[in-house]
């Protein structure tokens, strides 16, 4: 009874032994757990506000796609509207191209006819030049022909004067003499 009763209580602490190490064991893991506990709890909070940003992000990105949409359309729609005040002014400026184009070359083609008609009116002028240098030429050297003549029929008339002018100057001298004479004649007794 004894032995057993030892036995027993050997058992007994063995089983108290176990038991405070299943306790503290079990202490060690309820604080491990309580640790776990807190750190999922604040995984929790972490991911709530994760999720709570998350959703104001995606709120936030909604709201910015709707106005990058909007402003996209109203890009788009000033853009087509450029376009089409672009592309009226492109077909204004394209015929008004033509209208110049055309204006080219009917001054090219009034050009040309001009240009031909100056070189005829130049080659008619040069023709006529030619002619009128030619009878100037020709009047010129008649001229001077009449001239030379004039010249000597000047020297011939005005040899022709001076001889008259002698001829005179003698006649007068005569015509003195004549009238001293016969002054002298009347003065003599036998003449009256």
């Amino acid at each position: 009874g004894g032995f057993l009763y030892s036995h027993l209580q050997q058992k007994v602490r063995n089983a108290e032994a176990l038991a405070q190490k299943y306790k503290q064991q079990q202490e060690a893991l309820s604080a491990q757990l309580q640790v776990v506990y807190e750190h999922r709890s604040r995984l929790e909070r972490s991911l709530q506000k994760e999720r709570g940003e998350h959703k104001k992000t995606k709120e936030d990105f909604l709201v910015y796609k709707l106005e990058a949409q909007e402003a996209l359309n109203k890009e788009k729609q000033d853009s087509m509207n450029r376009y089409g005040a672009l592309s009226s002014q492109h077909k204004i400026l394209k015929n008004q191209h033509e209208d110049v184009k055309k204006q080219l070359l009917d001054l090219q083609l009034q050009h040309n006819s001009l240009k031909l008609e100056h070189r005829k009116t130049l080659e008619t002028h040069s023709q006529k030049y030619a002619q009128l240098q030619q009878e100037k030429d020709s009047e010129v050297a008649n001229l001077q022909d009449t001239v030379f003549k004039l010249r000597e029929e000047s020297k011939l008339l005005r040899k022709a004067h001076q001889d008259v002018h002698s001829q005179l100057l003698n006649a007068q001298a005569q015509m003195e003499e004549f009238r001293q004479l016969k002054e002298a004649l009347q003065k003599m007794p036998s003449f009256k």
